[in-house]
């Protein structure tokens, strides 16, 4: 007899003696009993559309534990109360790709709470906060979305950044800018221009910095900056 996996046996064919039993669309297992093959209503396999499942579907009714990969184009879930899961994971496979999720969401470090998004009053309760930092060592410097704290570290000279379209930004978005440089007649020139857009800070086109150690702090409210 030759070797295979597994089989598919309408058994609604099957005649007495043939040694395989079972409901229909059932996938077949060898029993103990007598060596033959049976089958459970709980295991079946529909070669076409039944009731609301697709065609080539294998249905499980009960607890399925695998030692190995699981592979799948697509993996749904339903009806989820613990996913409970070990090591390291990763989703998604490019920059494009959106990972959604309904509730809210916790994370701990031992039993001290790290982050907190709550879905019931829209507050994030973070238990540190560190922003990406870009020293400017250049002029002009354009400072990107994805920069949050800019250190200008620079000798004794004007120096012009030119901040990113607030638009792009989106509202909401903040920047923190410090003088790293004790400074005694150049400046720091901040433009709300960028490219062929005028954009502005406070109503005003730019903002300058000047004396000894000055900062500022910006928010966007998606068409200009507004200082905070």
């Amino acid at each position: 007899m030759a070797n295979f996996g597994w089989a598919y046996i309408n058994c609604n064919d099957a005649t007495p003696g043939s040694g395989s039993f079972g409901p229909a669309y059932s996938l077949q297992f060898v029993t103990e009993s007598d060596g033959g093959t049976s089958g459970s209503a709980l295991l079946k396999y529909y070669t076409a559309s039944y009731y609301s499942y697709d065609p080539s579907t294998i249905v499980l009714s009960g607890n399925l534990i695998v030692t190995g990969a699981i592979s799948a184009s697509t993996y749904h879930i339903e009806d989820i109360a613990i996913i409970d899961a070990t090591g390291s994971t990763y989703f998604g496979d490019g920059q494009t790709d959106i990972h959604a999720r309904t509730g809210s969401l916790e994370v701990y470090s031992d039993s001290a709470l790290i982050l907190k998004a709550n879905a019931l009053n829209g507050q994030t309760t973070i238990g540190g906060f560190q922003g990406t930092y870009k020293r400017v060592t250049s002029t002009p410097f354009t400072a990107s979305v994805s920069q949050t704290v800019l250190g200008i570290d620079t000798a004794n000279t004007n120096i012009t950044i030119c901040m990113p379209s607030a638009s792009s930004a989106g509202a909401g978005a903040v920047m923190f800018i410090k003088d790293q440089t004790s400074r005694t007649s150049s400046r720091v020139y901040i433009s709300g221009s960028t490219g062929t857009s005028q954009e502005l800070i406070d109503s005003a086109s730019y903002y300058t910095l000047s004396g000894t150690y000055p900062a500022i702090n910006l928010y966007s409210d998606g068409k200009n900056w507004w200082i905070f």
